[in-house]
């Protein structure tokens, strides 16, 4: 396990909003920013677009990501082809990964869903530790707010997982 580096990782899945619930589908975007503990820097960043098999991207998820379903069809890749890349560039079982929330689920379930080899074996759930580290026992707090709590500007558009994952990165400099 390599220690001295960090793999942030973030989703975005086709969503939905019906009569004002929200709701998730695949997987159509991995972004990902990797930091250097020592160097106290982000070394490495990347984006992928996952063509879903199923799903189909919802104008809300349009207007939230801005994902389009143009996009996903020029430039995404099947899920697996994906995470092979994932693994080449980033590393895969030998690398620590982190995410806001439970990405690591949500992918392991899609994984599992598709008979794909989960790449991601240990992961650490930044909202779980910035609540620990700030006695936020019966608090949820989102990314956002955590990251300019810490007086971390916010840089892009949020719901790209190429930005939140960058953005991530920053912000678990500053806890590690």
């Amino acid at each position: 396990m390599n220690y001295n580096r960090v793999v942030c990782f973030d989703l975005e899945m086709c969503c939905w909003n019906e009569n004002g619930v929200g709701t998730t589908g695949e997987i159509i975007e991995v972004g990902l920013a990797e930091i250097d503990l020592t160097a106290g820097k982000i070394v490495k960043r990347a984006q992928y677009y996952v063509q879903p098999e199923q799903d189909k991207i919802s104008e809300f998820c349009v207007e939230l990501t801005g994902i389009t379903p143009r996009k996903v069809a020029k430039q995404g890749r099947p899920l697996a082809d994906v995470l092979r890349s994932m693994v080449k560039n980033f590393g895969g079982s030998k690398k620590i990964y982190a995410c806001w929330g439970r990405d690591d689920l949500i992918l392991a379930k899609e994984c599992a869903q598709k008979g794909l080899p989960m790449p991601i074996h240990e992961c650490i759930n930044l909202a779980t530790l910035y609540r620990l580290q700030h006695r936020l026992k019966d608090k949820r707090i989102g990314h956002r707010a955590a990251q300019e709590a810490q007086g971390i500007d916010w840089e892009g558009r949020q719901h790209s997982g190429y930005v939140d994952a960058y953005n991530l990165a920053k912000l678990a400099l500053t806890m590690f």
